[in-house]
């Protein structure tokens, strides 16, 4: 048995806005979320594969599986 794993990191961004009320009530109910250059995140994903490795292959994944 043998664990194998790819970690990768991106960001996104967001803006939390109500058309329908003020900019005074945006900015005091959403805060920074409220930006109109919109508000980011830095994001990191770690994904694990675990299993028995492939006696033809020597692989438990492709890791170019694994990347896509």
């Amino acid at each position: 048995m043998i664990k194998i794993g790819r970690r990768t990191t991106f960001n996104a961004a967001h803006r939390l806005h109500n058309d329908s009320w003020t900019d005074e009530k945006n900015r005091a109910v959403f805060g920074k979320c409220n930006s109109p250059n919109y508000h980011g995140h830095n994001y990191v994903l770690e994904t694990w594969v675990k299993g028995e490795i492939d006696p033809e292959t020597g692989f438990v994944i492709n890791l170019s599986d694994l990347k896509k």
